[in-house]
């Protein structure tokens, strides 16, 4: 079952509460603490008004803002909770009396009373704590009516054998045949109804997983004061990762020291200490020469590697649509039902629920072709999350990708082109306008990459929040308030600010197979997609794992696999 099982069905129903107010003016203070919660709430004027909403609307809390000697009050307390029919609706009283007026209050049937004046935060929890007994209740109730459907069908068959054994009696040439038939529909009848209890568990209990399941990816979406927070905190790392110089200042200290020695030695040290100096120098000019190489590349290939932005939503395999929030509160933010969960629809005018991934990717062929990991374009291939999703009854499916370049004030649209069979890559494509930018060079002979070889990888490590990291607080500080974290605008306010930029770490090849290349320049999520460089400057490979825990050391793909989904 997917999440929708009917044309213009509501996903997750919004609970309805309704007011009856009383002398004490709080009506519409009480209306917009509920409906900004994400709860259908109105006002209703009389009792009488009440219990028709009750009987013809269907409601699941009552909000009486009144005191117990009220006779509206009384009127409903007696209506709701002596029938039999409305009895599950819950009554919340709001009472200006102490603890014997709420005595009282509970004493006539309301299921919690609260003193004024009161605080819009407990309001909400009590109203919270009644609907969530009202939906076991209500649950119990479903898996009654279920059982006692399901003992009334056995029942009905029950008899249909005892009159069938007594027709059998009083007429013994009754054809087999048809003693058999009979037998065989009293026993489809009580299969049906087996499978349909089982069939109403199943499809709510794979209901419930699918909305967990995107519930959870919405938990890792970053918010204003988080992008702030993890802005500062990746600061120091990121300073780190750039290619810091400390190597380089050891090596030249350390020359330094031996020189002084030198100069003070005597002839039975002069040796040992030409040799640990020449060992030193010689280290030295290959750190030199290294960062002289990845300045070179630095300032060729940067403005050819980019940023992808990929929105992945969700889509109801059955009906084929999209999936959106029931709405969203005066912050923005998407309703959210008493449990804080978010209110799901496949209908109305609500924004549409988005997942949000990052990648590099580069310029490697004319037309706009851009190379990266299929992983990137695709996230929810071989991802244990999206996949439980996929399920579920609900597909993702891309949304948008755009791709950010430096220097670019705007995002490009790209669409997939081509998805390797055989590697963890992609090619995307699309128009680039007046652009120009270099494709990046290959090298795929198998001389182009060698253990213990210097390499450069260059990406986009982390997204958006290392970028953010390396602008100025105040700069993080207006982008997050501008955008409210929301992953586009938080890109569009980068690029606009021309801060969008890769990052280049060095490092040196561990080892090559024939289907990956391991090195220890550093990088993580969001670098992924991105080019290695040997010391000639050519993409050896592409970045496409990351073995945290095992010394920094990560996994690119032979530039090799690339070229087929290249070809014209």
């Amino acid at each position: 079952m997917g999440v929708g099982r009917q044309k213009g069905q509501t996903v997750t129903e919004r609970e309805k509460i309704l007011i009856l107010p009383g002398k004490s003016g709080s009506e519409q203070l009480l209306l917009e603490t509920l409906r900004s919660a994400g709860y259908e709430a109105d006002a209703a004027a009389s009792a009488p008004e009440v219990m028709e909403a009750v009987q013809n609307i269907g409601v699941d809390l009552l909000l009486l803002d009144a005191n117990v000697t009220d006779l509206d009050c009384c009127q409903v307390l007696s209506d709701v909770k002596g029938s039999a029919a409305t009895a599950a609706i819950r009554v919340i009283l709001l009472s200006d009396g102490g603890a014997g007026e709420r005595s009282r209050g509970l004493d006539l049937g309301a299921d919690d009373v609260l003193s004024r004046p009161w605080e819009p935060a407990e309001l909400l929890a009590r109203v919270r704590a009644q609907l969530r007994s009202k939906r076991a209740f209500d649950e119990l109730n479903e898996k009654t009516r279920i059982a006692e459907e399901g003992q009334e069908i056995a029942h009905t068959a029950f008899q249909a054998v005892a009159v069938t054994e007594k027709m059998t009696r009083d007429a013994v040439t009754l054809d087999r045949r048809l003693k058999i038939g009979v037998t065989s529909v009293l026993a489809l009848a009580v299969v049906m109804a087996a499978l349909y209890v089982l069939f109403w568990r199943s499809a709510s209990k794979e209901t419930r997983r699918a909305y967990a399941a995107i519930a959870q990816l919405e938990r890792s979406v970053t918010k204003q004061q988080d992008l702030v927070a993890q802005a500062r905190k990746m600061r120091d790392d990121v300073v780190r990762s750039a290619g810091s110089p400390e190597e380089k200042q050891r090596l030249e200290k350390q020359s330094q020291e031996l020189r002084a020695k030198l100069a003070g030695s005597d002839s039975g040290d002069v040796a040992a200490l030409r040799e640990q100096l020449a060992a030193t120098n010689t280290r030295l000019r290959h750190i030199e020469q290294e960062g002289r190489i990845a300045e070179g590349i630095i300032r060729t290939y940067t403005k050819s590697v980019c940023i992808l932005y990929v929105a992945v939503a969700f889509r109801d395999k059955q009906s084929g649509q999209r999936l959106r929030y029931a709405g969203t509160n005066p912050q923005g933010e998407p309703l959210q039902d008493s449990e804080g969960n978010p209110i799901y629809a496949l209908t109305g005018r609500g924004p549409e629920v988005r997942a949000d991934f990052f990648g590099t990717g580069f310029l490697a062929a004319d037309g706009g072709r851009i190379l990266t990991n299929r992983h990137v374009v695709e996230p929810w291939w071989k991802n244990e999350e999206l996949g439980s999703v996929s399920q579920e009854g609900v597909e993702p499916v891309i949304a948008e990708i755009s791709a950010y370049f430096p220097d670019v004030p705007r995002a490009f649209r790209v669409e997939i082109q081509k998805i390797s069979q055989d590697a963890d890559l992609a090619v995307v494509q699309g128009d680039l306008g007046d652009l120009k930018r270099p494709s990046l060079p290959f090298d795929a002979s198998k001389q182009a990459a060698v253990s213990g070889q210097s390499l450069v990888s260059m990406g986009y490590a982390t997204g958006p929040a290392a970028i953010l990291a390396r602008a100025g607080e105040e700069t993080v500080e207006a982008i997050a308030a501008a955008t409210n974290g929301s992953a586009k605008q938080v890109m569009a306010e980068l690029a606009q600010r021309n801060l969008i930029r890769p990052l280049t770490t060095q490092g040196h090849i561990g080892d090559v197979l024939p289907d990956k290349i391991v090195y220890d320049a550093q990088t993580t999520s969001g670098g992924s997609g991105g080019p290695l460089f040997n010391p000639e400057g050519k993409v050896i490979g592409v970045t496409y794992a990351v073995v945290r825990g095992f010394g920094g050391s990560n996994f690119g793909i032979p530039i090799r696999f690339a070229q087929p989904l290249l070809r014209p």
